[in-house]
């Protein structure tokens, strides 16, 4: 059995399903392996429930139930889901309860800072980002203030880590911010204001003190792959083509 990772899903508002449909899978990874995929992870800013877009979530939610497995969402910055306190709790088997926001097909958000054990599995997930795009959107959405965690989610968060060190797999929407300067070749010197990034400082220093196999990202809208040689764990982020984990093998396609 297999977990597939793919990264930002804006509800579709750029044409991303066509990376996750079942033809493009299945084109992709072969019908022997698309059918062992048990999970599909988006690892952050799978927008469902925007405001006045309800027939794009449901024609959304059409199309990913032609595919026989549950979408578990990172939490990104673009997330109306941030502003909601009525979104209801399950528990699905992974650890800690998940945020279900469609039954058929069945989708949910993962808590940030929370530990689930998927397919045998042990991820840390995180999320969050900055967005530097609010200037262009209403000044008025209320979950654009919980885009970064709170003092009290990284407290809790701190105290989780001094128990528990180490992971297969990290989750989280933006990655470490000395990785985001990597792969973006900047250095501290010439940042632009999208690399101030408290969510993305946040990740670094989680960075420092867990051990794990590997990051998964999204944010960035490109797939990019870094491998630190000191820490011996690699960086994988997600935009057009997606990550399918099938035991320790990763194929990204």
């Amino acid at each position: 059995m297999s977990i597939l990772f793919s990264g930002d899903f804006h509800a579709n508002a750029l044409d991303e399903l066509k990376f996750i449909t079942k033809k493009t899978l299945i084109n992709k990874y072969k019908k022997i392996e698309y059918d062992e995929i048990n999970y599909h992870v988006i690892l952050g800013d799978a927008g469902f429930l925007w405001p006045g877009n309800e027939k794009g979530d449901q024609y959304n939610y059409k199309a990913l139930a032609n595919r026989p497995f549950p979408v578990l969402c990172v939490m990104g910055n673009h997330e109306p889901i941030l502003g909601m306190s009525d979104v209801p709790e399950v528990d699905i088997g992974i650890g800690e309860k998940v945020l279900q926001i469609q039954d058929k097909p069945f989708v949910a958000y993962l808590k940030r800072g929370s530990i689930y054990k998927i397919e045998n599995h042990r991820f840390l997930v995180l999320g969050g980002a900055l967005s530097i795009d609010k200037e262009f959107r209403r000044s008025n959405i209320s979950w654009w203030q919980r885009e970064y965690w709170d003092e009290t989610e990284k407290a809790n968060l701190f105290l989780l880590l001094e128990k528990h060190k180490k992971f297969d797999y990290i989750l989280s929407h933006t990655g470490p911010g000395r990785i985001n300067r990597i792969i973006y070749n900047v250095i501290r010197a010439g940042l632009t204001p999208k690399f101030f990034d408290e969510v993305a400082a946040l990740n670094e220093k989680i960075d420092e003190k867990i051990t794990c196999k590997q990051w998964f990202c999204g944010h960035w809208h490109m797939d990019k792959y870094y491998y630190d040689e000191t820490l011996k764990r690699g960086y994988q982020y997600l935009y057009e083509k997606t990550a399918l984990l099938k035991d320790s093998e990763i194929i990204v396609l």
